[in-house]
């Protein structure tokens, strides 16, 4: 007869301890720890190399070759996968509800089907009907693709096996449990075995596969975080459901580039790509309004044009308020002591406020310069040149520091229409300046609000 053994298991991180407790030590969550009952396997684990035994060998001997890739035919989905999709690799695809993942993956499926590929689409939260209606919805012309509403792991397998797919998309991974493990889906244990079968059967297989992942209430994928370290790749499908534009961004990428993003639009045919995200991002920006700056910033290998907003004000508190959306608060904050120390401005009886306008996350520090000059801009309340175009990085004495790929952040600003770019010094040996585009070095964040801010 089978042992069965109790244990607790966190529902954050996967930690695991024989006693109840509020407090995980692993991730430092309160009531995250559900007891579970895990059955002790009587078989033992195939492997990656499908059960016959593998021999070392020296690297020198290992043929390379490029990775074939699957065209989706989705150009934003083929830049952030690197390029397209490559067989058997493992894609998680997470996102908040309502946001689009099955949306996409639908669209996805449905593209590589029409192309003569085999696609296998499981659902554990829709019915097979339900995925048609969908489908009808979106005036998606039905291609020979299957469906199948189940979420038991073993039986999922069989159809596998039955129908041959050359891509797999499973929605989602918290809904597929293995009747071997005795606790519920969803838990810690449930998505590690799950998510450890599929990677067997997709690398055994040469199988591409999707899984969909839901996420929690601080934005990060359910379920333990040994789940992104299983996978090939992790895209975050993100966005203001209220907002019509999506951003698939890749965090993890053993085929590609890390940090590229996609950009969409949700319309009533499904989602769209945005050709020129820079030309969307720039819309609805405001002329001769203080505190409003273009930056260039590169999200992967494209270059992507945003409007970044500042507004100070006066505090009535005895702690003035810093509050970022887009940006890191932290860099916010050490850019703001820059000012006060280096331009004289009095910052520390003022509440400061940074927004990136249509949702965009920038994570360089390329962008320093424009933070500044926005802040600069509102505290002073006057406005910067509208055709003009910040780049560069702060350093804590003030100086202006060099960034990389420059080239690509000017010509895209020379193809909207900007008339200067202000960059650093240390970038204008050997730039090739497009058209009749004007560039500007400076050396510090002084010479950069002579030039920038309007008296």
């Amino acid at each position: 007869m089978a042992k069965y053994k109790t244990k607790y298991a966190c529902q954050e991180c996967g930690y695991e301890s024989p006693k109840w407790m509020g407090k995980c030590p692993g991730c430092n969550s309160w009531n995250t720890l559900v007891e579970e009952v895990a059955i002790k396997a009587a078989h033992r684990h195939e492997g990656l190399g499908g059960g016959t035994r593998q021999s070392a060998i020296p690297l020198t001997q290992v043929a390379s070759e490029e990775e074939p890739r699957m065209d989706t035919t989705i150009g934003e989905l083929n830049r952030v996968l690197g390029g397209g999709l490559v067989p058997g690799s493992l894609i998680l695809v997470g996102g908040d509800p309502g946001i689009g993942k099955s949306t996409l993956l639908l669209q996805t499926s449905f593209a590589l089907a029409h192309q003569g590929a085999k696609v296998l689409y499981v659902s554990g939260e829709e019915s097979a009907k339900q995925i048609k209606l969908r489908a009808d919805r979106l005036h998606m012309q039905t291609p020979p693709m299957f469906v199948l509403a189940e979420n038991d792991l073993e039986l999922i397998e069989q159809h596998i096996n039955q129908v041959d797919p050359h891509v797999l998309i499973i929605d989602s991974i918290q809904t597929v449990f293995h009747p071997a493990v005795q606790s519920a889906a969803g838990s810690v244990a449930q998505v590690r075995e799950a998510t450890a079968q599929l990677m067997r059967i997709a690398k055994g297989k040469g199988i591409a596969t999707f899984i969909v992942g839901h996420v929690t209430k601080e934005g990060s994928i359910a379920g333990p975080r040994m789940l992104e370290h299983m996978v090939d790749a992790v895209l975050y499908f993100e966005g203001e459901r209220h907002n019509t534009f999506r951003i698939l961004r890749a965090v993890k990428n053993r085929f590609g580039s890390t940090n590229e993003i996609g950009i969409f639009e949700m319309k009533d045919r499904g989602l769209e790509e945005v050709a020129n995200p820079s030309e969307i991002f720039l819309a609805e920006r405001p002329f001769g309004v203080a505190g409003s700056t273009v930056v260039a910033s590169m999200e992967g290998t494209r270059p992507v044009l945003v409007e970044l907003q500042a507004l100070v004000a006066p505090t009535s508190f005895v702690t003035p308020r810093r509050m970022a959306t887009g940006v890191d608060h932290q860099r916010v904050a050490m850019i703001m002591a820059v000012l006060e120390k280096r331009m004289g401005m009095m910052l520390q009886n003022q509440d400061a406020y940074v927004n990136v306008a249509g949702g965009v996350r920038l994570d360089e520090p390329a962008v320093d310069l424009a933070i500044a000059v926005s802040i600069a801009s509102s505290f002073r309340d006057h406005p910067t040149n509208p055709h003009d175009v910040v780049i560069g990085e702060i350093g804590l004495t003030g100086e202006v520091r060099g960034v990389s790929r420059i080239e690509q952040r000017v010509r895209e600003a020379h193809k909207l229409g900007f008339k200067r770019v202000i960059i650093p010094e240390k970038n204008i040996r050997g730039l090739d300046v497009p058209g009749d585009m004007q560039v500007i070095g400076v050396g510090n964040i002084a010479d950069a609000l002579n030039e920038v801010i309007r008296r």
